[in-house]
């Protein structure tokens, strides 16, 4: 029995990935695109001045914080259209596409502001006076930025959840090609133009020229592709909110902005408060964080596959295509992460090298990379099963797990452990070592409390309530 079983949990896990993985490579090529944005300036930024390097941190640091947070509400949008695309109810998939542009234009006036007026960002770094000049500029020109960068959120949101993800893969890599030398120009400077080098600035303003584009490119997508005119994205007269449409958006996408809030912060605020000890821990600190990030495209793709498959299913009542869709990819996620988090670690010195050819970060950064291969299956297993649970509509549990975890755990903990509250801590853990090891722990009880909220999801008989 268990013999004539085994083939057969083979043959669906084979089904499951060759439905995934076409959603998955453009997504993870996109976002890779997008995370090209963070690493260019990180790389042009390490051949300026380790100033400009620990300010790109702080500011990264800052700009993460609110924007992921403002994005994650905008997440809410996916599962819902995903429903109604699975039920072939394409206009209400299209109505809530047009109201989420209410919440993203909320959302980028409170995050602009916040990003204009980045005071208690740069006090929580207590960044030294030349740092929070050059933090400022670049968080100048990002604020000016945010409101493309959500309004592209939407865009991205919606076609992820009707199985189209080539064409935001398509705008990101446009975007990241025109980044590219719009940084490289601003940061160093062209004499032969008159154009001065404006080191980190350089890097917010070429991010705000290349998202503006992008989303002029995606409004002519919209209006002129037929796949997009049984959704009546456009062509419905003057948009005007609808109260219940928003509530829906909320419900969901409230909680699940909090969820992601925190994980980011918990992460990201490490930058802050490692900023205290200095330029170079907190430059080492950003180049892992970078590789990190980079790693995390992966998990992050299957994830969106994952949950949009699901949140179909689920639309379309195949319940059973939804639990086994779940499963495998969470499966898949983790082993993939397992392999890649692996050779990331073996060639570490040469992947750092890549970076910089500064020693003293290198050396600063080698320790953080030992934590690297648990941490990222860690994070493969919490994005993914909190991805399944948006489409099942669950995200405050989730919110509950991030909070205790990310924010007790991982920031709490690495507080006391890096900087020795106590006096109890050995030597080993303080510093930056410190808020890798907390996080590294932290990040695991939330992979593993979200995989059991899932399970209990995944083994009802019809999708539990939000």
């Amino acid at each position: 029995m268990r013999a004539a079983a085994a083939p057969r949990r083979r043959s669906q896990l084979l089904d499951s990935a060759r439905r995934l993985v076409p959603l998955a490579w453009p997504v993870f090529v996109g976002q890779v695109s997008v995370l090209g944005f963070g690493t260019i300036d990180t790389l042009l930024v390490a051949r300026s001045t380790t100033a400009d390097l620990a300010a790109l941190a702080v500011g990264a640091a800052a700009f993460i914080s609110v924007f992921i947070g403002s994005m994650g509400v905008l997440l809410g949008l996916s599962p819902i259209v995903g429903q109604f695309y699975g039920a072939r109810d394409f206009e209400a998939a299209g109505h809530q596409a047009r109201q989420a542009l209410f919440v993203a234009l909320v959302l980028a006036i409170l995050g602009s502001t916040m990003l204009a007026f980045p005071g208690p960002f740069l006090t929580l770094a207590r960044a030294s006076p030349e740092v929070a000049v050059k933090v400022r500029g670049y968080l100048g020109a990002l604020a000016l930025s945010l409101p493309a960068s959500l309004l592209f959120t939407v865009y991205r949101s919606f076609n992820t959840a009707v199985s189209r993800p080539k064409a935001v893969m398509l705008l990101q890599m446009g975007g990241l090609a025109l980044k590219v030398p719009l940084s490289t120009a601003l940061v160093f400077g062209v004499p032969a133009l008159g154009l001065p080098a404006l080191g980190v600035a350089g890097c917010g303003i070429a991010t705000c020229l290349a998202m503006w584009t992008q989303v002029a490119v995606a409004v002519a997508v919209i209006r002129r592709d037929p796949f997009y005119a049984p959704f009546r994205l456009t062509g419905r007269g003057p948009l005007r909110p609808d109260w219940a449409a928003l509530w829906q958006h909320l419900k969901l996408g409230v909680p699940t902005g909090a969820s992601v809030l925190v994980e980011v912060t918990g992460f990201s605020f490490m930058a802050i408060f490692i900023a205290r000890l200095g330029a170079t821990p907190v430059a080492g600190h950003q180049l892992v964080t970078n590789l990190v990030s980079l790693m995390f495209m992966m998990p992050l793709a299957m994830a969106n596959a994952t949950g949009t498959l699901v949140a179909q299913n689920l639309g379309a009542g195949r319940l059973g295509d939804a639990r086994r869709i779940g499963w495998h990819g969470l499966a898949i996620g983790c082993g993939v992460a397992g392999v890649v988090g692996s050779a990331v670690l073996l060639g570490r010195v040469t992947i750092l090298g890549l970076y910089t050819r500064d020693q003293a970060v290198i050396s600063a950064a080698l320790p953080l990379v030992a934590w690297l291969a648990v941490f990222h299956v860690a994070d493969a297993g919490q994005t993914i099963s909190a991805s399944v649970l948006r489409a099942y509509k669950i995200a405050t549990v989730p919110l509950v797990i991030y909070v205790a975890s990310m924010w007790g755990v991982g920031l709490g903990g690495g507080y006391l452990l890096a900087f020795d509250t106590s006096g109890v801590v050995p030597a080993a853990l303080h510093g930056a070592v410190g808020y890798w090891t907390a996080s590294t722990v932290a990040i695991t009880l939330a992979a593993g409390a979200l995989c059991a909220v899932m399970g209990w999801a995944l083994r009802g008989p019809r999708p539990p309530r939000a």
